[in-house]
């Protein structure tokens, strides 16, 4: 594309996302892209490019985020980096946030979706032994999990224990440790940004204890991390089912009139520019448009 319609898109997507800021009183900052090393400097860059030049010198910002995961380890490092620079972190999913995406938005004292926006199972990837992939970490540890069973109750065959014999113990707990890792971050986020406001139980009216939260985060976090109760690593939880089955308070920015036309017109025009400029990761504010990959 030439110059001058690459700066006429990107005036566009500063002016829809300048809307944004007006309709929710607070900075912005648009990532699209994996959750992997290197999106939390550019995003870490990105914030402070805009606190130091912001004339709202507010402490409220709200990220739109669209992608598939990466490492829960990036997703605390991005969220640790935000905030300490805002003690209010909204997250707006136009589209999905996947895995480390579901792990970073569950960070946010508030999330937004609507009815076509899904988050994920907190599944984080680790590198496939040869280095050449990402791989969910859950759908290897349940194998290995499955064999062991078998073979010490003496159900195994000689293939499945020469399978099991090939799994790597270091690997395998460096598995381990990314799933406790993903958990223990929802446990604490929960409580201490999402669950920071709730007071009153919605059903019978009763005080809120700091018990409470830790019990309804737990159960959060473990059924998003139970690998066979989603069925697969990709599968989309939409807003409906979190309000259902995790009881987990999701906004619906589709009842925003303002926010939500803003939002899907930003989303749209985005991902045709990426798709245009072969761009697989951005970092986008009012401040800066910065292509990663």
């Amino acid at each position: 594309m030439a110059k001058g319609a690459n700066d006429l898109i990107e005036r566009q997507l500063n002016d829809l996302i300048n809307t944004v800021e007006s309709v929710t009183s607070g900075d912005c900052l648009s990532y699209s892209g994996p959750i992997a090393f290197g999106a939390d400097d550019a995003i870490r860059d990105a914030v402070e490019r805009l606190r130091n030049r912001s004339k709202r010198r507010g402490s409220k910002l709200v990220i739109i985020l669209e992608t598939q995961g990466g490492f829960a380890e990036v997703a605390r490092r991005i969220s640790d980096t935000i905030r300490h620079h805002y003690s209010l972190v909204d997250f707006l999913i136009p589209s999905h946030a996947m895995s480390a995406g579901t792990i970073l938005a569950m960070s946010g004292n508030a999330i937004y979706m609507n009815y076509y926006s899904v988050l994920g199972p907190i599944d984080p990837l680790v590198e496939s032994q040869d280095g050449n992939k990402l791989i969910p970490a859950m759908g290897y540890l349940i194998k290995y999990e499955e064999l062991l069973k078998k073979a010490n109750t003496g159900k195994a065959g000689a293939a499945e224990i020469q399978i099991l014999l090939g799994f790597d113990q270091g690997e395998l707990y460096s598995y381990e440790q990314a799933r406790e890792l993903s958990v223990s971050l929802l446990e604490e986020w929960l409580v201490k940004y999402k669950f920071k406001t709730w007071k009153i139980t919605d059903k019978r009216a009763i005080k809120v204890t700091s018990s409470m939260k830790k019990n309804r985060a737990r159960e959060i976090a473990m059924k998003l991390n139970d690998a066979k109760r989603w069925n697969s690593h990709g599968i989309g939880i939409n807003m409906e089912r979190l309000r259902r089955d995790l009881n987990l308070k999701i906004d619906d920015f589709g009842d925003i009139e303002e926010l939500n036309d803003s939002i899907s017109s930003y989303h749209k025009l985005l991902k045709d520019y990426m798709e245009k400029m072969g761009q697989n990761a951005i970092v986008h504010t009012r401040e800066s448009y910065e292509a990663l990959l």
